[in-house]
């Protein structure tokens, strides 16, 4: 049986990067993306439209004149070393590098590039599962099923071809399983290649910290700090039972698994989300009367999150719903259906709010999540809008 080769491709400051294409002059300074365009910025830029590559740098805003509570999207390798980087509060990245120029998200711009290097993958890798607008997995098992180098030499015709297409450059590590592979991409980047073997696991995988492995977060990670489990290797080595002990039967088998390098997951070439949302638990109780401005907010910025969510994947959706978790712990959904599939924050905003009326809104509310549903690619739903 030949075993398997799997490849993680991941664009090295994917939105970065597409916003240095159209404005070079921006090359090798601290770029940080997040935001929207306020009006000051479009009349900066109204006299350069078509030629944004001639605007002077004093065109472009400052992190430190930056106000409000958006957060930063992706950011240039020279930001990141002021400690900069994706979901950082823009104004406590400004304390941190207040000179960075701030350019808004321009989804458009990474949707057609996004295109652009999986057709140029696709020609080359057929099996390829799409994991959003700037990475992808590849399984290369049969491609390289006479090759000795583990997938090198084919890593660098992909990222070849993927700089030709796009002028842009990747990082792809091959290895194993996708959990690997993953973890393998970000050993060089940026244009980095990384090749993993069943026999690295020990030199390679087991001395990184345990937060490198995809699908452990910020409150595991501390959890098993605090359980003096710090490294991989720590973890591959705490006995099964005692992990599920620790953080229950299904999670505490797959951190072991996931530990000593096992990952059976295949690389599904058709695979769509099915809906995408966004939940909070409150602190305290909030009323829908007595806490409105409060509740108000935190349902505002669960819609925003959404629409970027979507946005950032390429995806429209036409069911807008809610969910409501009362303090007894009951648990109540409503949606509707619009007639246009979306992902503007406005218009989830205000269905979302109509199915948000539906409920009892004189009990207190422990959660609130907001889901956008029934979705198609933007592709799909421009291309149904001209038939």
């Amino acid at each position: 049986m030949t075993a398997r080769r799997i490849a993680h491709l991941d664009m090295d400051a994917f939105y970065a990067s597409v916003e240095l294409l159209r404005y070079p002059q921006l090359k090798g300074l601290p770029v940080v993306i997040g935001g929207g365009k306020s009006a000051q910025d479009l009349q900066r830029l109204a006299d350069y439209e078509n030629r944004l590559h001639e605007a002077p740098l004093a065109t472009f805003p400052r992190l430190k004149d930056y106000t409000g509570r958006g957060v930063i999207t992706t950011a240039t390798y020279e930001a990141r070393a002021f400690g900069v980087g994706s979901a950082l509060g823009l104004m406590k990245a400004a304390k941190l590098c207040p000179d960075a120029i701030l350019l808004p998200v321009t989804f458009e711009e990474y949707r057609k590039y996004s295109l652009a290097f999986k057709r140029a993958v696709l020609a080359i890798a057929p099996q390829m599962q799409d994991r959003g607008v700037d990475e992808i997995y590849l399984d290369l098992t049969q491609a390289l099923a006479a090759c000795t180098d583990g997938g090198r030499a084919l890593a660098v015709q992909l990222q070849a071809a993927v700089l030709a297409a796009t002028q842009l450059t990747c990082s792809i590590g091959v290895a194993p399983n996708k959990l690997l592979a993953k973890m393998a991409s970000e050993f060089n980047k940026p244009r980095g290649v990384s090749i993993v073997f069943e026999a690295d696991l020990v030199g390679l995988i087991w001395p990184l910290p345990v937060r490198k492995i995809n699908g452990i977060g910020p409150k595991t990670e501390a959890r098993l700090h605090a359980d003096g489990i710090v490294t991989v290797g720590d973890l591959a080595q705490q006995a099964p039972q005692a992990l599920i002990a620790r953080y229950g039967k299904s999670y505490g088998a797959w951190l072991h698994a996931a530990a000593n390098g096992s990952d059976d997951s295949p690389v599904t070439t058709e695979s769509e989300p099915v809906s995408m949302s966004r939940e909070t638990t409150f602190e305290r109780d909030l009323h829908a009367v007595r806490d409105r401005a409060e509740l108000g907010q935190v349902f505002t910025d669960l819609c925003e999150h959404v629409a970027k969510d979507l946005q950032r994947k390429g995806y429209v959706g036409k069911t807008i719903g809610i969910k409501v978790k009362y303090p007894d712990y009951s648990t109540v959904t409503r949606d509707l259906t619009l007639p246009e599939a979306t992902h503007h924050a406005p218009s989830i905003r205000r269905a979302a709010g109509l199915c948000l009326k539906r409920l009892d809104l004189t009990r207190k509310f422990r959660l609130l999540g907001v889901r956008v549903g029934n979705l198609t690619t933007v592709e799909a739903a421009q291309a149904r809008a001209l038939e």
